[in-house]
């Protein structure tokens, strides 16, 4: 599976992509907005990759590896992913991203998102797709706004008991 973009190329999963993702995960300012916050060590970030190539064998979608076209340089992820962090919205399928910090402000997770939501509605079948964002982190509550999304319901996350914003979007239809 791979697609895309202008600048990215989304893909499954390399043993290789293991050491810059767990870069990507042990930086205190990517992980901010994630979870309760905490950085992931490389084990961690080995069974987030493992769990994203299962969905992928499971349900046929799953996050992508994202890699710059340019330089060959892994970048971090997006794509859809079942929020089982968030039990109340299921069943759904969220489209989530995360991207190495040296990469923010040049509006690659937007590109990359955007090529993550055509694959849902599109070859993975999706009828509708949400993103749970959490309450401040205004980086990606604007990609959800470029997406088209709107505001879903405002919930808290059990564990870490942080608010988030989930924003949902339903398949275009096509046709009168």
């Amino acid at each position: 599976m791979r697609l895309e973009t202008e600048r990215l190329v989304l893909r499954r999963w390399r043993e290789e992509d293991l050491a810059p993702m767990a870069r990507v995960n042990a930086d205190p300012e990517v992980m901010r907005w994630i979870g309760d916050g905490t950085t992931r060590d490389e084990e961690t970030t080995r069974a987030g990759i493992e769990a994203a190539e299962r969905s992928w064998e499971e349900r046929g979608f799953g996050l992508f590896a994202l890699e710059e076209k340019a330089t060959g340089r892994m970048l971090g992820f997006a794509g859809p992913a079942v929020p089982l962090f968030l039990p109340e919205i299921l069943p759904a399928v969220e489209i989530g991203w995360r991207l190495e910090r040296a990469h923010w402000g040049r509006g690659l997770a937007t590109e990359a998102a955007r090529a993550a939501l055509a694959y849902a509605f599109g070859e993975a079948g999706l009828d509708r797709v949400v993103s749970v964002v959490q309450t401040g982190n205004r980086a990606s509550e604007r990609i959800t706004e470029k997406l088209g999304m709107v505001l879903d319901r405002e919930t808290v996350t059990p564990g870490p008991n942080r608010a988030v914003r989930v924003y949902a979007l339903d398949r275009p239809r096509s046709g009168p």
